[in-house]
């Protein structure tokens, strides 16, 4: 039994790793809400993961290691396939016909720059203590999830916001925020910090802002939520200094 008990973190981090895979599969045909949706999966598994190791007080360094194995490919490799057959979505037909014409679609290799800063930002995360208790650059689950809203929000005629162009601009701009080095806060709450704390109050007007935008937008809210979150995390700082 304890042997289970020890374990059931891991399993499911090795589900999110699953749905990572799958998100990949779904990209490579072209499905790419399905593959978003296996995402957004994962990331509510990643939290749990994390959440039930802490409650059952079962941490350990192998499950530290599978947790940064999955995150990889459910938050880096798979957003990185979901962009760039987004930037290829028209050129397909061209590409199988005429391979010679691959080098057309060299700019949009920058799609795979997002699973690099991601790995990046991953290891820094597990070798950093600092990050424990906040965050130093853009979670990986935050631009895993930014990237699975934008094929919802493309297919409602919001194709001159998401073209090719803006995709490149917005993998190169989410990978830097990855690794630059701006504090970020994180959800865990301290129980020695008090409830009218400033950071609390903070997290609490980011929640009122999602539930709203949520409401109003459904999933085109995410890019704006995520946005809000780097803002009320760098007026977080300044109220510090």
């Amino acid at each position: 039994m304890n042997v289970f008990k020890k374990n059931i973190p891991n399993l499911i981090t090795l589900l999110n790793l699953i749905f990572g895979l799958l998100a990949i599969f779904f990209s490579f045909e072209m499905q790419l809400k399905i593959s978003s949706i296996c995402i957004l999966i994962g990331a509510i598994l990643d939290f749990l993961d994390g959440a039930i190791a802490r409650l059952l007080n079962v941490t350990s360094e192998i499950g530290k290691q599978l947790d940064s194995m999955a995150d990889i490919v459910t938050f880096g490799v798979a957003p990185s396939f979901i962009l760039f057959n987004l930037m290829l979505s028209k050129y397909n037909e061209e590409i199988i016909n005429n391979l010679f014409e691959l080098n057309k679609i060299a700019p949009y290799l920058t799609a795979f720059i997002v699973a690099i800063f991601s790995a990046i930002r991953l290891a820094n995360f597990n070798i950093d203590i600092k990050q424990e208790k906040s965050f130093i650059g853009l979670p990986t689950p935050a631009l895993a999830i930014f990237i699975s809203s934008i094929p919802f929000i493309n297919s409602k005629n919001t194709t001159f916001i998401f073209n090719e162009e803006n995709l490149i601009f917005i993998s190169l701009i989410m990978s830097i925020l990855l690794i630059v080095k701006i504090p970020l806060f994180s959800f865990k709450i301290d129980i020695n910090e008090k409830l009218n704390s400033k950071l609390n109050i903070l997290r609490l007007i980011l929640l009122i802002a999602s539930c709203i935008l949520l409401f109003k937008i459904q999933i085109a809210a995410i890019p704006f939520i995520i946005t809000l979150y780097i803002i009320l995390s760098i007026i977080n700082n300044l109220l510090r200094i």
